[in-house]
């Protein structure tokens, strides 16, 4: 059952960002109490793979208030830490390989907190056109907003872009100043830092990539997001569309999985 003090928080963060669109946040993390990591867990997927650290959503739960007060303690004094990725490999359809990930459970609670956050400031922001990893938007609805643009613009052209290896290659500097145009709030970044350092396991070997958002993260997809929404979507906005001498416009969707509950 969806908690309504969670939800009414959300609301209000909701309409403040609206209001002002160049509102920066500065005070999120100490929302996220209890109750708001009770929400955060029940939106959590209950998936029955293991993080590395080999802890269950079944096994997290038999002792769930115990574990949510214990990281909530953790969270407020600064003791929390993040557990390494463990990294698998799927297969395509291409015959390809793409990497995943599974981040222990815990922290895939703490991240589910952190994206409701951001999600509740940046949905504000982002353009109709965007329909890449955005709760309620898919990549069948986009493929449908393409047809009828097309036929009502009477399009000619369709110039279709992928962006190969895009979760692995985000510039993580350039992360935090587009993050930082919205949000400033230490304790959320000492979060993110938190996950983005905490390395990958893959067989037996830990690695730390310099680059990109983690791979099967729940706060990933969020973190991407927001990023093409700066780079892309705004600059598609501000220095392509007044160029050309006809008619454009950009559709973005990601044709991955999509965000998951």
């Amino acid at each position: 059952m969806r908690s309504p003090t969670v939800t009414t928080k959300l609301q209000q963060i909701a309409e403040q960002a609206a209001r002002d669109p160049d509102r920066v946040f500065w005070r999120l993390a100490h929302l996220i109490d209890e109750d708001f990591l009770r929400e955060a867990y029940r939106l959590t997927s209950q998936s029955r793979a293991a993080g590395i650290d080999g802890v269950t959503a079944e096994r997290y739960a038999e002792h769930l208030e115990e574990n949510l007060r214990g990281l909530h303690e953790r969270l407020r004094s600064g003791r929390y830490q993040a557990a390494p990725v463990e990294r698998v490999w799927i297969e395509k359809e291409d015959g390809g390989r793409r990497p995943s990930g599974k981040p222990a459970f815990e922290d895939k609670i703490v991240q589910r907190a952190v994206a409701m956050l951001l999600e509740a400031i940046d949905e504000q922001d982002f353009s109709n056109s965007s329909y890449g990893f955005r709760r309620g938007r898919s990549p069948h609805e986009a493929l449908h907003e393409l047809r009828e643009q097309c036929m009502r613009e009477g399009m000619g052209w369709i110039v279709d872009a992928d962006v190969s290896g895009y979760f692995d290659s985000i510039d993580r500097a350039r992360l935090r100043e587009v993050l930082r145009k919205r949000v400033n709030d230490g304790r959320i970044w000492r979060l993110i830092g938190k996950w983005l350092r905490a390395g990958v396991m893959e067989e037996g070997v830990l690695t730390h990539p310099e680059t990109g958002v983690v791979q099967g993260g729940v706060i990933s997809p969020v973190l991407a997001n927001i990023f093409l929404h700066d780079v892309l979507d705004e600059w598609f906005e501000r220095e392509v569309r007044p160029r050309p001498k006809g008619r454009c416009f950009l559709i973005r969707f990601a044709d991955g999985t999509p965000v998951q509950a």
